[in-house]
């Protein structure tokens, strides 16, 4: 019998990205506009991806069929 294709959730793939190593990638949100009201750096932690651990980042992987 023909195996189902595994479906990802297209939400998750727009928000999150799965290294080589297998670290979630994720960018920041509040940093597109109202920047006067924000430290700068405030804004220049944000410009770097967050990584995500633990169980939250196992579901995302299993949301994108990776695990």
């Amino acid at each position: 019998m023909k195996q189902k294709k595994k479906k990802i959730k297209n939400s998750v793939a727009k928000r999150f990205k799965v290294t080589k190593n297998g670290k979630v990638m994720f960018s920041h949100q509040y940093k597109s506009h109202l920047k006067i009201n924000k430290s700068g750096s405030r804004l220049r932690r944000q410009k770097e991806p967050g990584v995500l651990k633990g169980k939250f980042a196992h579901k995302i992987k299993q949301m994108l069929g990776e695990a």
